[in-house]
């Protein structure tokens, strides 16, 4: 591939990511349970994000807007988002030991939201 064209593109992905990151008022991301990993693990970093991780998970409790569909994938996505929007500014990842991944798509369901800070 041309030097130029390498350019081009490289310009276009550039323009690109600045056009996602101004229409929606912002990039927006959520960390979210990696459905690969095994529900052991993922509940270990659930009591983790949820005790000494600090994270809300208030809304995972029973007769609460997150607690449907009950399922520790879900319950540790929402606990491992809530950690991750709470505390990423101040250098916090998205990893629980390589249980849960970033994504674009907004899990948010039904009256379960799940919330993001720029």
């Amino acid at each position: 591939m041309s030097s130029a064209l390498h350019r081009i593109l490289l310009v276009l992905c550039l323009v690109s990511s600045l056009l996602q990151m101004t229409a929606g008022g912002g990039f927006r991301e959520w960390c979210i349970a990696d459905e690969q990993t095994p529900d052991e693990e993922l509940l270990k970093a659930l009591d983790w994000a949820c005790g000494k991780g600090c994270a809300d998970c208030s809304k995972i409790q029973v007769n609460q807007p997150c607690y449907h569909p009950n399922t520790i994938k879900d319950h540790a996505s929402y606990a491992f988002n809530n950690y991750y929007q709470k505390f990423k500014n101040k250098g916090a990842t998205c990893y629980f030991n390589s249980a849960a991944i970033i994504t674009d798509l907004d899990p948010s369901h039904n009256s379960c939201k799940f919330e993001t800070v720029p």
